[in-house]
């Protein structure tokens, strides 16, 4: 009985290590993205992606033919959410790191953003996941796309009593 446990134990952590190998990448890559961080200073996304890896190792056995990559991608999502919306924990009052692509972007949006256009997920299943309408998942991500192609151009701040060139 043990020598099989063993077996499986052992099976579990293959196929585990193998998932991790392939998806931790592109996990933590939308986590960076969700946190705001710069790409090489992100201990705010490491965090996220290691809590969702391991809440998908605790499920594991239970998965029974869903994807992996959806429940650890959902758990990620509804705890940057849960974390960031309600100001629990150190997410909601990070300042967003400049160098990010997504700095401008409030969280809900930056999150709603990394779904619809990093993750693919269909309009209908964001709006699920997040508890929201299908149209204000629409408009978000409407609002969020045009920030971050169109940013708001701020005027250099002139010193007093300087003369501006003529253009």
């Amino acid at each position: 009985m043990r020598e099989r446990q063993a077996r499986h134990d052992a099976r579990r952590a293959r196929e585990f290590e193998a998932f991790v190998a392939g998806a931790a990448g592109r996990l933590l890559h939308a986590a960076t993205l969700l946190t705001a961080e710069a790409p090489d200073a992100n201990p705010r996304a490491r965090r996220l992606l290691t809590l969702a890896l391991a809440h998908t190792y605790a499920r594991w056995d239970r998965l029974r033919g869903e994807d992996p990559y959806d429940c650890a991608r959902q758990y990620l999502a509804t705890r940057f959410a849960r974390g960031t919306w309600h100001h629990y924990g150190a997410l909601g009052r990070a300042r967003p790191d400049p160098r990010s692509p997504l700095a401008a972007l409030r969280p809900q949006e930056r999150l709603i953003l990394v779904l619809r256009l990093y993750e693919g997920v269909a309009e209908e299943q964001t709006a699920a996941l997040l508890g929201l309408p299908a149209e204000r998942v629409r408009t978000l991500c409407d609002r969020a796309t045009a920030t971050v192609l169109h940013p708001a151009r701020t005027a250099a701040p002139r010193a007093m009593g300087a003369k501006v060139a003529p253009s």
